[in-house]
């Protein structure tokens, strides 16, 4: 929290006065994740070089059986650190980020170790990972429910209708299940092109952090007759150590990658994006802003289905990003254009907040 330390020095220069404000730590957390991430991401990619197998990382392009994964692991140290620095760390918003993001990261480190341990892409047994997912969920769900101090909304409301509305009351702990366990696994699937996972999540990052900015203001929530969620300005500061590390990790992780960031990253990011979600109830929308994740995670599904019921695939290869590239689209044009995409729903889900 070094923040507060140089406040105290506001009676000395007026300067120091900007710390008070979310917007200031907010870019500073943002530049903070991104300078860590930058700054220390060569040697991490050597050092997971050392660590990593080259002929475990890649399954089905010889090019990139030398580049290095784990690369989560980057991400999450570059995220705590800057949220140590500019956030409070008194705000339950914040800690329930950081739980998430820490457990998940566990999980994937451990389904990516035994993968190079065991050379092999058979990493922690699925049911494994779906129980962690669960249980971080369960406890989540529960701390919003019954937090004293809190008083969470569990109602859902419907984008575009402001008089529909949901209240779940105890049921919104299995929906907070549900949508996290929905959001690590589709981030999941997205992570198979080089820069388009990481890019996804910036995407999604940048618009929750606008959005909790502005659910964290009783004048602006009320004016777009949204819910007012007070101390969710401070998933605004989090939000912004997201952003810088996922410009950090893109910088390296563009074509062509330097490093990958695994099941490290991948679980993580996509419980951190459904928590998100939840802190500024925008659960349903996540639908529209996760589009791109959505869309790969229901291709696998689609073309499961389709194979046991009809013995017939739908698409040359899932999650879908891989029938285009094996319909002979290179891999960046593929990959920007599911950026493309991603910036759509992102303003989509922005218009969602106004037309009510």
């Amino acid at each position: 929290m070094l923040y507060k330390l140089l406040y105290h020095f506001t009676p000395y220069w007026f300067g120091f006065n900007v710390f008070r404000y979310v917007t200031a730590r907010t870019v500073f957390a943002t530049l903070t994740s991104l300078f860590i991430t930058i700054a220390f991401g060569k040697n991490v990619i050597n050092a997971l070089r050392h660590l990593c197998h080259p002929n475990m990382l890649n399954f089905r392009q010889e090019s990139k059986d030398k580049i290095p994964t784990m690369g989560g692991l980057l991400i999450l140290g570059s995220i705590l650190i800057s949220t140590l620095l500019w956030a409070d760390m008194k705000n339950i918003y914040v800690l329930l980020l950081i739980l998430i993001s820490i457990w998940l990261a566990f999980f994937g480190f451990w389904d990516d170790y035994i993968k190079l341990r065991q050379q092999s892409h058979k990493g922690l047994r699925p049911l494994v990972k779906i129980l962690g997912q669960i249980g971080i969920g369960f406890i989540i769900g529960m701390v919003l429910y019954y937090h004293p101090s809190l008083n969470f909304n569990t109602s859902v409301y419907m984008p575009f209708l402001k008089n529909v509305i949901f209240p779940l009351g105890a049921y919104y702990i299995l929906f907070a299940v549900l949508i996290i366990v929905a959001t690590s696994n589709a981030v999941n699937l997205t992570d198979g092109m080089d820069g388009l996972a990481i890019a996804s999540v910036l995407m999604v990052s940048l618009t929750y952090g606008a959005i909790s900015y502005v659910v964290s203001n009783v004048k602006f929530a009320a004016y777009l007759n949204i819910p007012y969620i007070k101390g969710a300005e401070e998933v605004t500061v989090f939000s912004g150590a997201l952003i810088g590390a996922s410009l950090g990790f893109l910088w390296y992780n563009c074509y062509p990658a330097e490093i990958f960031m695994g099941d490290t990253g991948s679980l993580m990011l996509g419980g951190i994006i459904g928590v998100l979600a939840i802190i500024v109830k925008q659960e349903l929308s996540l639908i529209i802003m996760g589009g791109i994740f959505f869309i790969e995670a229901f291709s696998v599904i689609i073309q499961v289905i389709s194979f046991k019921t009809r013995g017939r695939r739908v698409f040359l290869m899932t999650p879908i990003h891989h029938h285009f590239e094996l319909k002979g689209i290179p891999e960046p044009k593929v990959t920007v254009r599911f950026w493309i995409l991603g910036i759509i729903f992102a303003l989509f889900t922005l218009i969602t907040l106004k037309i009510r």
